[in-house]
C-alpha cells in the first residue's frame, strides 16, 4: 500500500516511520513463520534470543531515512543465508521437492537482486526502485502461489520432512520390514485411508510406533512424506471406484476414499493424476461390448 501511495498517487508514504519499521518487522516475521516449519519440534523452546529479534525493529526508528532501507535489506539478507541453511539441510530430499525447489530458487533470485539494487536505490532514477521493489514483491507472491497450487500440503509435508532427516534416527530398534508390512495390510486390507480424520499418529499407533518413527519410517522406505503416501493410498482406491462404479458420483467416491470435502478430493487427483477425477473417468472408462 505504501509503494502504490507513492508511486501513483505521490503520497510519500515511504519515508514515514511506519514504513521504516515494517521494513524491518518483514524478516523477523517470516523467519518466526519459517522456524515452525523449519526446526524440529524439540528446538522450539522460547528462548530469550528469541527476543533478539525485535532489536532491528526497536532501532529502526531511530535511522535515518537513508539508512533504513539498505541496513533493513541488510537484515533481510541475513535471515535469507538461515533459511537457505535450512533448506540445505533437507538436500537428501531434494527430489521430492524438486519444482518447489526451482521456484524457491526463482523467488531467492528476486529477493537478491531487489537487496543488491537496495544499496543503490537513492542513486537510480525517480521512483524507478519502487517500481522494481513492486513487481519482486508481486512475483514472489505469484511463485508462492504457484508452488501451493501445484502442491496444496506444501508446508505440512516440509514439517514431516524436516522430522523425518533429523540427525538421529528413530529406526535404530525398529523392525523396519515388519512394520512396512504391516502398513501396507493396513492400507490395502483394513482400507483405513477412508477415515476421514486419519493423521500421521494415528497410523503410528496402529503400526505400535512413535509419530516420529512412522514418519521417518516412510520417508526413508517409501521415499514420501506421510501426507503424501495418504493421498496416493486414497487416490489409488478412488480410481478403482471411478471404473467399477461408473454410476457414482465424483463426489461420493471422493468421500468414500477418505476426502473430507470435493475441492479436497479434486485438488489431490489432480496432484496426483495431473488431471480431474471426472477427466479420468472419461479417458479410462471401459468401453462396452462392441463398441469400436
Amino acid at each position: 500500500m505504501s509503494h502504490f501511495f507513492w508511486l501513483y498517487l505521490d503520497q510519500n508514504w515511504i519515508s514515514t516511520m511506519g514504513y521504516e519499521i515494517l521494513l524491518f518487522l518483514i524478516a523477523p516475521s517470516f523467519f518466526l513463520f519459517s522456524r515452525q516449519i523449519l526446526v524440529m519440534e524439540e528446538d522450539q523452546r522460547l528462548e530469550l534470543t528469541i527476543l533478539g529479534h525485535g532489536v532491528p525493529i526497536l532501532i529502526a526508528p531511530l535511522l535515518p531515512t537513508a539508512w533504513a532501507m539498505p541496513i533493513a535489506f541488510l537484515v533481510g539478507s541475513a535471515y535469507l543465508i538461515w533459511l537457505a541453511y535450512s533448506i540445505y539441510t533437507l538436500r537428501a530430499e531434494k527430489e521430492s521437492f524438486r519444482v518447489e525447489m526451482a521456484l524457491l530458487g526463482g523467488i531467492f533470485v528476486i529477493a537478491i537482486a531487489v537487496t543488491v539494487l537496495g544499496f543503490f536505490q537513492t542513486s537510480l532514477p525517480g521512483k524507478l526502485f519502487f517500481c522494481i521493489y513492486s513487481i519482486a514483491i508481486g512475483m514472489a507472491f505469484l511463485l508462492v502461489q504457484i508452488s501451493l497450487a501445484l502442491r496444496p500440503n506444501l508446508s505440512k509435508e516440509v514439517i514431516e520432512t524436516v522430522q523425518a532427516s533429523y540427525v538421529h534416527s528413530t529406526l535404530s530398534n525398529v523392525d523396519c520390514d515388519s512394520a512396512l508390512s504391516s502398513l501396507e495390510a493396513l492400507m490395502e486390507t483394513d482400507k483405513i485411508y477412508a477415515d476421514a480424520e486419519l493423521g500421521l499418529a494415528d497410523v503410528a499407533k496402529l503400526l505400535g510406533l512413535s509419530a516420529h518413527q512412522t514418519s521417518e519410517l516412510i520417508n526413508s522406505r517409501i521415499g514420501k512424506s506421510f501426507s503424501r503416501y495418504l493421498r496416493e493410498q486414497r487416490i489409488r482406491a478412488a480410481k478403482v471406484l471411478l471404473m467399477n462404479e461408473p454410476s457414482a458420483s465424483v463426489l461420493s467416491v471422493g468421500l468414500n476414499v477418505g476426502f473430507s470435502s470435493q475441492s479436497n478430493f479434486y485438488e489431490a487427483f489432480r496432484e496426483v493424476e495431473g488431471m480431474p477425477p471426472g477427466q479420468y473417468r472419461k479417458l479410462n472408462s471401459r468401453r462396452l461390448p462392441g463398441e469400436n
